[in-house]
């Protein structure tokens, strides 16, 4: 007898083929008969009639670390049929935890179920919470040179390097699939690309993967994904693209550039992919506009200068000649701390400036000291088309750039960027309404695809004998909901969620049962 089937539905295995009518048969935590299994008896079943059935969704770049810690049960990932998380993004891992780095200001915010300090210690913990969707991790190279030399711009000493490799290495014995990189932050952008290299050689070594937050995805674009070309081909190691894109107007046109070397990357041997989100803005830190001699130091030495008289008046100078007025148009204002600047929660850098009467950077520099750097921001300036084009690649997957959260409990108290609620529904419903890749195709993006990306063998695909992580979605009805204005929404149109074969979501709601595990 079975344990648990899921009949009726039109079955796509995550391969790119079209859809078939068939039953799913699950025995313990894998997947024993994909076919008719009408005179099948099971102990439970799913009925999955005039439903999609796919492998689970795998979200290869999400910030889910800290908080699955706090939020085991993943309401906002479960609800978009996510059943994988790839965590450690952007160069921020949760582990290892050094008396010299610092976890992402968002993070720190909350109390944990425990403390850890190693990689080992963290996974412990993360297995002992027992999360609803399987984790992938990934360690910050922010977070290994900050835990080694902090936050100071200049090249490590090569007994520095050797201490961040020994770390790496440590790291990836005790759990760690890889390593990312935040070009853009303190302390990534003070490294040069050969220190990073001698740490990829490292995870190409364990077969792991190497994801980039690139040092620039505006007018320097090109010379980024060089950067990570060169460094693919130097070190041997799979490369990840985050979330990539051509920010602002003026840089749109790098996209047939940009995807040019891609290919021809690809065809010559690099192992690259790349991953994106279906919005037109960013969500990140709103000091990430600071230039690099103001992000150099850290937390209290950043502070610090915020509040000298001169050196303030530098930084709004050089932030200033840095940009034309123009470009502060395309800034809103995301989560705010302090309380006596939380109702511009939502609203464009340029409202709230006018309103307190200073120049749109003169606002940013008093938000983000008021709020002790923990202001966020979403950054507008993409291209849709350009977004369409870079999903119609074939090595482009999906990633929601996004932590887990909940509309109640710890997890409902900031200002989320929408796509950390709707991510993979809309990119369904953009498949479904023709905007993007045909469904078979959209489907193989966030399962099949990833699943190989990130080496794993026995997920993201509808076969005997894989793991039974499984999405049953409406096609009518599957849709993202949050929006800029009103981001704690949870998406539509998922109906049943299935994690090493729990039932985590039945008919739209959490069943309180957890089957995740760290990958």
């Amino acid at each position: 007898m079975l344990d648990l089937s899921v009949h009726g539905g039109m079955v796509f295995d995550g391969r790119g083929g079209e859809a078939v009518r068939a039953d799913i048969g699950i025995e313990g935590d894998r997947i024993a008969a994909v076919g008719d299994l009408s005179l099948a008896e099971a102990r439970f079943c799913v009925d999955a009639s005039g439903r999609n059935v796919c492998p689970g969704f795998v979200d290869v770049h999400s910030h889910s670390d800290a908080y699955l810690l706090i939020e085991p049960s993943a309401p906002s990932k479960i609800h978009q049929g996510v059943t994988t998380e790839v965590v450690g993004n952007c160069g921020a891992s949760a582990a290892p935890r050094t008396e010299r780095n610092r976890m992402p200001s968002d993070w720190l915010e909350h109390k944990y179920p425990g403390t850890w300090q190693s990689f080992a210690e963290y996974r412990t913990l993360l297995e002992k919470v027992k999360p609803a969707v399987n984790a992938v991790l990934l360690v910050g190279h922010n977070t290994l040179r900050g835990g080694v030399l902090g936050y100071e711009n200049r090249a490590a000493t090569a007994d520095e390097r050797r201490q961040m490799l020994a770390l790496l290495q440590k790291s990836l014995d005790e759990g760690a699939r890889g390593m990312s990189t935040g070009l853009i932050y303190s302390p990534g952008m003070f490294t040069p690309p050969e220190e990073i290299v001698e740490l990829a050689r490292a995870v190409a070594a364990r077969h792991g993967t190497y994801a980039t937050h690139m040092r620039n995805e505006g007018p320097k674009l090109i010379e980024a994904i060089d950067e990570a070309l060169a460094l693919g081909r130097e070190s041997g190691v799979s490369v990840q693209i985050s979330h990539l894109k051509t920010s602002g107007e003026g840089n749109w046109h790098l996209i047939d550039a940009a995807l040019d070397r891609l290919r021809k990357a690809r065809a010559g041997g690099v192992a690259v992919a790349a991953d994106r989100y279906p919005y037109m803005a960013g969500n990140t830190d709103l000091d990430v506009v600071f230039p690099a001699w103001a992000a150099e130091g850290g937390r209290d030495v950043i502070m610090a200068r915020l509040r000298d008289p001169g050196q303030r008046q530098k930084l709004v100078r050089d932030m200033r000649d840095s940009r034309p007025d123009d470009a502060w148009k395309g800034v809103v204002i995301g989560s705010v701390a302090a309380k006596q600047y939380a109702r511009f929660r939502g609203q464009p850098l340029v409202a709230v400036a006018k309103e307190l009467g200073m120049h749109p950077v003169e606002a940013i520099v008093t938000l983000v000291e008021a709020d002790n750097l923990k202001t966020m921001a979403f950054f507008f300036g993409m291209s849709e088309e350009n977004m369409k084009r870079i999903f119609a690649e074939p090595y482009v997957m999906v990633g929601s750039d996004a932590s887990i959260r909940c509309p109640t409990g710890p997890l409902s108290k900031d200002y989320p960027h929408p796509r950390a609620y709707g991510t993979f529904p809309r990119f369904l419903r953009m498949s479904l309404e023709g905007e993007t890749v045909p469904l078979p195709e959209a489907v193989r993006k966030m399962t099949a695809l990833p699943a190989e990306k990130f080496g794993l063998r026995d997920r993201g695909r509808l076969e005997k004998g894989m793991k039974a992580d499984i999405v049953v979605f409406d096609p009518d009805k599957v849709r993202d909901t949050a929006t800029y204005a009103d981001p704690h929404q949870f998406a539509a149109g998922i109906d049943h969620v299935i994690v090493n074969g729990i039932v985590t979501l039945k008919d739209g709601k959490l069943t309180g049962q957890r089957g995740g595990r760290v990958l």
